[in-house]
């Protein structure tokens, strides 16, 4: 009982902390757009470091071979 007074009282002050910053409690998500800007630039590295968009295509369509398309 004495931990699950305490996940109470973490969840309460969670609660009270979210009220306090404007109502908006934080859901573990981003934005499309905030992942594709972090995502892009290492994007761009791989496709200078492993032969461009070629390769990328040879693979693409690897797999659409492989799926039976």
């Amino acid at each position: 009982m004495v931990q699950t007074s305490g996940w109470t009282a973490l969840r309460a002050q969670g609660r009270r902390a979210a009220a306090a910053s404007g109502g908006r409690q934080p859901s573990g998500t981003r934005h499309p757009l905030v992942a594709v800007a972090m995502v892009l630039p290492l994007a761009c590295v791989l496709v200078v470091v492993f032969g461009g968009w070629e390769a990328v295509m040879t693979q693409a369509s690897s797999v659409v071979g492989m799926l039976g398309r």
